[in-house]
């Protein structure tokens, strides 16, 4: 598993909190010293907190579920966005929609209208049957529900797990989640409840850098997993292909005797004829 080291963190500015003032005294247990009117996130606690993530989501991954990334910030959505395409797992960067795991049926009947749109839009026969106005009606709403849901249209099931950047901002998310017992990464500022998420990694939440930073991290935890279940399989299907040849060669073995024996039988059978 590649390791971030002590200097990368801190050269990100993933050691800054916020002001003392608004700290929650839950993030207490992460925080080194206050500098400035500014509380400074123990960096050492950051590092076992990811090196923890990493692990945890190394094993959901390996057992074929998926992660769902969560980050409507805009300095976070790009990084989020790429990672998460690259990766080939949902994502939530434009707005959370209420219910999005907790009324899940409801999301599956939005993703299946958005399909709809886009199959009868790309249809030219029905396009040039179909009013202007009314053609441009259904595009805005097509390109409304892609910008929302785009990120989740090929989710079939809900994720195994969520990695939140803003555990604040995604309350609503955070709080879908707890109801629903889905485990939670998240990126924790100084001004965050750690306690609400299963995996708080403490750290900066609004630099770019910082974000980024984590957010690859995550992502290579992710991709370490699906390569490790990526091998398990191979070596699954090994062992199924060297299991199918054993039982041919045994059958094989275990006809050969009957073969031999029917054999001798027609030679003994030959020879009274012959007398």
């Amino acid at each position: 598993m590649a390791q971030i080291e002590y200097k990368e963190l801190l050269d990100a500015g993933v050691h800054f909190g916020h002001l003392t003032r608004k700290w929650d005294p839950r993030m207490a247990p992460y925080i080194f010293m206050e500098k400035n009117g500014i509380h400074i996130i123990d960096l050492n606690k950051t590092l076992n907190c990811i090196d923890q993530a990493e692990a945890a989501l190394k094993q959901i991954v390996r057992s074929g579920r998926k992660i769902m990334f969560v980050a409507t910030k805009k300095q976070a959505q790009e990084i989020v966005t790429e990672e998460a395409k690259r990766l080939k797992m949902p994502y939530v960067t434009d707005r959370w929609l209420g219910g999005m795991l907790t009324n899940f049926g409801t999301i599956r009947k939005s993703l299946k209208k958005m399909q709809t749109l886009e199959k009868m839009l790309k249809d030219e026969t029905t396009v040039n049957n179909i009013a202007k106005r009314e053609r441009l009606m259904l595009t805005r709403e097509k390109d409304k529900l892609e910008r929302v849901l785009g990120g989740v249209a090929d989710l079939t099931r809900l994720p195994a797990a969520l990695f939140i950047v803003d555990v604040k901002r995604e309350h609503i998310a955070v709080s879908e989640a707890k109801r629903l017992n889905i485990p939670i990464f998240a990126i924790c500022d100084t001004n965050s409840n750690p306690d609400l998420v299963d995996f708080p990694i403490p750290s900066n939440d609004d630099a770019y850098k910082a974000i980024s930073l984590i957010t690859l991290a995550i992502g290579k935890a992710i991709e370490e997993g699906l390569m490790e279940r990526k091998q398990d399989k191979d070596d699954q299907r090994l062992v199924e292909e060297e299991e199918a040849k054993r039982q041919v060669d045994r059958g094989n073995e275990d006809a050969a005797p009957a073969a031999r024996a029917e054999v001798a039988e027609e030679t003994s059978v030959a020879e009274n004829t012959e007398e």
